[in-house]
């Protein structure tokens, strides 16, 4: 189980080695993506709150990266947090996310990315349920659901 010391040690020392590389051009990545995904995943943009039924959808199956399709969180660790995103206490794989220190906007923040393609999936916070405490705060347009067989 990852805990927020991991999460510290990553930002600030360098992150799990990923399981492969997904690298595009911004023009191929666009050719693939919505123009919403590009800004959200590519650019390190972020989707108004509230505004995706993701949030309050608990049924079962995975959530893949939009850009590379590399699963990263399970439905059984989804919760609500009422802040206007899909919530997550654990990824499914160490080596599947990376984090970086964020000081934009005058915070200072964990920003969470894909670690295979790079894609901008939000941020995790401290403030989550037990047992890891944490909070992956995350752009449902950086998602795709993947449904149970």
């Amino acid at each position: 189980m990852i805990t927020w010391n991991d999460v510290i040690k990553f930002a600030n020392n360098g992150n799990p080695k990923p399981p492969k590389r997904v690298e595009k051009l911004d023009a191929e990545w666009k050719k693939i993506l919505s123009s919403e995904e590009f800004r959200v995943a590519r650019q390190k943009g972020t989707e108004r709150a509230h505004s995706s039924e993701m949030c309050s959808l608990f049924e079962p199956g995975k959530y893949a990266c939009v850009c590379c399709g590399t699963e990263l969180f399970d439905s059984t660790v989804k919760f609500e947090s009422g802040t206007g995103w899909p919530s997550f206490t654990q990824p499914i794989e160490l080596s599947h996310v990376a984090y970086t220190k964020d000081v934009s906007f005058g915070m200072v923040r964990v920003e969470v990315t894909c670690n295979v393609c790079d894609a901008h999936l939000g941020h995790v916070f401290p403030d989550g349920p037990e047992p890891s405490g944490l909070r992956y705060c995350i752009n449902a347009v950086s998602l795709k659901k993947i449904d149970s067989k």
